[in-house]
């Protein structure tokens, strides 16, 4: 008799499907026989890593040997430093999707529910799903998070709110009285989490809030950032969330000792310090978006305006033109099945010559 260790699982995980992550190019080169594909999947930097990380990492690695700093003393002071908080309202993660699964962990158990929005970050339905919980998806407004719609789905047992800001897949973010706005009518039993990935991009939008100025005023508020994105640091995994000093008292005792690495610990400390690296991603960023954004209206492909450094291009058959440019080297992410968005491609914003090949190819393919 055979046994079933899928019977064994809990429910949650019985139904889980495992999150997608974009094409690597390894994989893409060895399936089709080409070389020099350029990824444009996963909103990593285009920059490579900050010159001050690659100056501070091989100091450390004669230290492979020895654990991490569990605590993360040096890169919780400059956090605090840069960020003029706490450090005891700071818990490290390997990456920020560490750091929102540690809050449904600390919070959510079988018998509650958990809001998030249509089109939302895959991590929200995954990490709801894990721990059991009941998952409430609200109707999206123009690609983005309808708050009205999320403050009426609450219900007695409702413990925690998922909020993208900006959002990932659509880019779409929301403005400073509006998001306040409804962090005052949130019950303060009720958690709500406002992801930030892309927070360094997103800043620049003259309505855009920065969510750490209003922890003082809303006890229950989480705020998770990383340094995936404008950083450079993605393959390095390390995120934090900045809460209310017990929250993160809490988050900090169901998260895994040493969660976060000795390479990573002082490469995000390095990164940090280099702001003339930060300017130079915000820059590229934001000629790539425009160089993109008028691609696609020569191209007439309607497309969504972003605050993070990607963006949704309407294409038509979305999975067809991603086969297609896939023969022409470009690895772009489709945002069909659990994104709901089939006719869309996410396209994240690359270097000058990354764009105009990007561009091309979807004049030959479309």
């Amino acid at each position: 008799m055979t046994l079933s260790y899928f019977k064994l699982a809990t429910p949650g995980v019985q139904g889980l499907q495992p999150y997608q992550p974009g094409k690597p190019i390894e994989e893409l080169e060895r399936e089709i026989g080409i070389k020099n594909a350029i990824k444009l999947a996963s909103n990593e930097n285009p920059l490579g890593p900050s010159p001050r990380v690659l100056e501070v990492i091989p100091a450390q690695l004669n230290n492979l040997t020895r654990y991490p700093d569990g605590n993360g003393f040096i890169l919780k002071q400059a956090l605090s430093k840069r960020l003029s908080v706490n450090p005891n309202m700071i818990t490290l993660g390997n990456g920020s999707n560490d750091v929102l699964e540690l809050v449904a962990r600390a919070f959510v158990t079988a018998t509650d529910s958990v809001i998030f929005s249509q089109h939302a970050f895959a991590v929200y339905p995954i990490i709801t799903q894990a721990v059991g919980a009941q998952a409430i998806v609200t109707p999206a407004k123009h690609w983005g998070h309808d708050l009205v719609a999320m403050q009426a789905a609450i219900r007695e047992n409702t413990r925690l709110i998922f909020i993208a800001n900006p959002n990932n897949p659509t880019g779409t973010w929301l403005d400073k009285t509006n998001l306040k706005t409804f962090l005052e009518a949130i019950p303060p039993q009720i958690i709500v989490v406002v992801d930030e990935a892309y927070f360094e991009y997103a800043s620049q939008q003259p309505d855009y809030p920065n969510c750490l100025d209003w922890l003082a005023d809303y006890s229950n508020l989480i705020v998770t950032r990383t340094f995936s994105k404008a950083y450079g640091l993605a393959g390095l995994r390390v995120g934090y969330a900045v809460s209310h000093p017990d929250i993160a008292n809490l988050l900090n005792r169901v998260r895994q000792p040493f969660n976060v690495n000795s390479l990573a610990l002082v490469a995000a400390t390095a990164a940090l310090e280099d702001t003339d690296y930060l300017q130079q991603s915000l820059a590229v960023n934001r000629e790539g978006m425009l160089q993109l954004t008028q691609g696609f209206e020569e191209l007439r492909l309607p497309y969504i305006k972003s605050a993070g450094n990607f963006i949704c291009v309407e294409v038509g058959e979305g999975e067809k033109i991603y086969e297609k440019l896939l023969y022409e080297g470009l690895i772009v992410r489709p945002i069909g099945g659990g994104y709901q968005m089939p006719r869309h491609l996410r396209i994240t914003v690359g270097t000058e010559e990354d764009n105009f090949l990007l561009l091309e190819a979807l004049k030959k393919v479309g």
